[in-house]
């Protein structure tokens, strides 16, 4: 870093140690904070720029981030007061897509203070899950063991009276066995899937044959199916929001796009190839 920018930086904290704080009632958006070569720079500029920061820069100490701020302005204005000549072409135009776009994002700002509110959140959550069918969970357990024959055995013993939940302590060699073979809850997909095709068809209560997975042989009882509920709210309301919003927006572009006056006349009669022609911002 060079000499100059340090004595910059270096000024400029002394200059900010020396001055007494303002009080909360003497400062608004437009209060000077600085002046270079008689251009002002004011807090409102400096608040502009940190709203632009990412969080990582937003939790620096106040000190650090206000004094980094300012002498960015300060080295900022330094520079582009010692650009000579008329300002190019390409910067006109930035500025004025910058503007459109800060702009546009104001408008969608208030709309969606306006627009998007709790009470907007809840008739759309409500009218997504109205009607809400879940799928079907199954509440299963079962008892894994080597062979197709023990398996076999171990489902007629089931059969003929033999508690589940003790035999699959004895018997069973999967990690569910010292549970007494409980699986607790599951949905589609969650087990392979010829474990999960035995499941489906069984009744609840009921044992199956044996079952062949690549881990073994299965005997599977069904302990109770029920439907899936819908999410709570607050597990689905960033999303919501988020359809809320683009809901609103969608409309109100709509709303203003019929009622202007739009002519792309010239845009569709041209090579759309033109955009590569970056030398045209020259002109």
């Amino acid at each position: 870093m060079s000499k100059t920018l340090n004595f910059l930086r270096g000024t400029a904290v002394a200059l900010l140690l020396a001055t007494p704080a303002f009080s909360d009632d003497s400062v608004n958006a437009n209060t000077v904070v600085a002046t270079v070569n008689g251009a002002d720079i004011t807090l409102g500029q400096m608040l502009a720029v940190k709203e632009t920061l990412n969080e990582q820069y937003q939790s620096l100490p106040d000190d650090v981030l206000f004094n980094g701020i300012l002498d960015q302005l300060i080295q900022q204005s330094l520079l582009a007061q010692s650009f000579g000549g008329d300002t190019p072409k390409r910067v006109e135009l930035a500025l004025q897509n910058q503007r459109l776009a800060l702009m546009s994002a104001e408008v969608l700002q208030e709309l969606i203070a306006a627009k998007v509110d709790d009470a907007a959140v809840q008739a759309a959550y409500d009218a997504q899950y109205a009607d809400y069918e879940g799928s079907r969970e199954f509440n299963a357990s079962h008892i894994l063991v080597a062979s197709e024959e023990e398996a076999a055995t171990i489902a007629t013993e089931i059969r003929d009276g033999a508690d589940f939940a003790t035999t699959a302590k004895e018997k069973s060699t999967g990690p569910s066995g010292p549970g007494g073979g409980e699986l607790g809850w599951f949905g589609a997909g969650q087990m392979v899937p010829p474990f999960e095709e035995a499941v489906a068809k069984l009744e609840t209560g009921q044992v199956s044959d044996p079952v062949e997975t690549q881990f073994g042989w299965h005997v599977i009882k069904l302990n109770d199916t029920r439907l899936q509920q819908a999410p709570a709210l607050d597990e689905v309301r960033q999303q919501i929001e988020g359809e809320v919003q683009r809901t609103v927006i969608d409309a109100e572009l709509a709303r203003l796009t019929e009622n202007g006056e739009i002519s792309k006349t010239v845009a569709e009669g041209m090579d759309p190839s033109i955009l590569k022609q970056s030398d045209l911002l020259e002109n």
